[in-house]
């Protein structure tokens, strides 16, 4: 088992793809990649397993089936649907990132939908012990590798890259839900979990007091997303970055959780739950 770095626009510590017993975890964007294929070299995956349809952790999936046809792509059933028709995916992410799509994405693939495996949480995929886990996204699944009891669980367990110790939970919108986030992190810790693989970034040893952590730390910037106002929040979570890390920590962090986008789905989850 390995997390293999895709460098993604040529920084650290930002994306990382976990290979397990031939499988790939989340392969991340296409824009990384060539970064990714010099890693795994001619070894075709036994299949990818996605926890979730964001550009950042499946971009690449559809350039990686037209090298490998006949590859098989696991993923939650919400998210199925937008691996085989991209376009609203894409019009979604487009009001994100609006002229930087290409360059921080790549090219986005359709995914045949033969390959498609729709997962609805409960299976038991090649040793992997899968879950539904939303809250960070609708068709967020986490999967549990039996034989080493590790964890991959794509963003509910929040960002933290070494050496800082700064745990930082990524709310874009749409989908935020902090309720549900909470109950995910109540199964995954259910499963006792040895480790927990993160997309961003690594192995974390101590899953419990991690994922008390990432709890905390939710509840703590909902409630300042509520009491802010967007361009203050922006400005405090920057601040807060800095003050954790050195320099070019700091930069992958940032790169890896825009301060632009977190106030937005947390100010969107406050707004559902007034009109609820």
């Amino acid at each position: 088992m390995r997390v293999i770095d895709v460098m993604h626009l040529g920084r650290p510590h930002v994306i990382g793809c976990w290979q397990v017993d031939g499988m790939l975890v989340d392969p991340g964007p296409e824009s990384s990649l060539a970064t990714l294929l010099g890693a795994i070299g001619d070894e075709r995956p036994e299949a990818l397993l996605l926890t979730h349809i964001h550009l950042d952790h499946a971009a690449a999936t559809g350039a990686l089936l037209r090298r490998w046809p006949d590859l098989e792509v696991f993923v939650h059933e919400r998210g199925a649907p937008h691996l085989v028709d991209p376009s609203k995916l894409l019009a979604s992410a487009q009001r994100l990132y609006d002229d930087r799509m290409e360059m921080l994405w790549g090219e986005i693939v359709p995914v045949p939908e033969a390959n498609v495996r729709a997962l609805a949480g409960g299976e038991d995929v090649h040793g992997m012990r899968v879950a539904y886990t939303p809250g960070h996204a609708s068709h967020h699944v986490c999967y549990l590798h039996e034989a080493t009891g590790t964890a991959f669980v794509g963003d509910v367990a929040a960002v933290r890259i070494s050496p800082s110790d700064l745990v930082v939970p990524p709310t874009p919108p749409p989908d935020i839900d902090i309720e549900r986030w909470i109950e995910s992190i109540e199964l995954v810790e259910a499963w006792r979990p040895e480790r927990l693989a993160l997309t961003h970034f690594g192995a974390v040893e101590e899953p419990t007091a991690h994922l008390q952590h990432v709890r905390d730390r939710l509840r703590e910037e909902a409630q300042l997303a509520k009491e802010l106002s967007a361009e203050a929040y922006e400005e405090r979570h920057r601040a807060r970055v800095t003050e954790s890390a050195d320099p070019e920590n700091a930069a992958e962090l940032i790169q890896c959780v825009p301060p632009e986008y977190q106030w937005r789905g947390l100010n969107r989850y406050w707004e559902k739950r007034a009109a609820a």
